[in-house]
């Protein structure tokens, strides 16, 4: 009886040290990332370009989706496909004619006629791929729960852990 008491508590405490964490990382992805794409108006970042009416909804779900994958990451878990979906998100979020390196590669008039039709669209993805990656940090997780006998090892848990 004893030791099902004790695996319970170390789930219930593993449960809240995820949740606190995937909400800690959501609010600040959507705190930094609407900052940064100067989706709100903000003394850091003044935005060329109109903000779209979609903007702050995929801010939205790009930082909730983050957050339920660093909530739920494993060390079994690969971070490469949030990270292109993160990238796909902020590109099509972010201001066309702002981005430094966009500006460079294509051209202001480039920008405005062949990427910024399109930012919707490559926004949209960003979100489906980081969705894809939340499902298999979720699939990652209940391997982990499963294999691990329905015990958490507070050790094995932390985020950045090699073991």
């Amino acid at each position: 009886m004893l030791p099902e008491i004790i695996a319970s508590e170390k789930l219930r405490a593993d449960a809240l040290q995820r949740l606190i964490r995937g909400t800690l990382a959501g609010l600040a992805v959507f705190a930094t990332l609407g900052t940064v794409t100067a989706v709100w108006i903000n003394p850091f970042f003044v935005r060329m370009t109109p903000v779209g009416p979609w903007e702050l909804g995929a801010t939205t779900l790009t930082a909730i989706l983050v957050g339920v994958i660093i909530g739920l990451w494993v060390p079994q878990c690969r971070l490469r496909t949030s990270g292109a979906g993160g990238v796909a998100s902020f590109l099509g979020i972010a201001c066309p004619t702002c981005n430094k390196v966009l500006m460079l590669i294509f051209g202001g008039p480039a920008l405005l006629a062949w990427f910024d039709p399109v930012r919707p669209y490559l926004a949209v993805a960003g979100v489906i791929i980081m969705s894809f990656a939340a499902m298999r940090a979720l699939r990652a997780y209940r391997d982990f729960r499963m294999s691990a006998g329905g015990t958490v090892n507070a050790s094995s848990t932390s985020f950045g852990s090699n073991k």
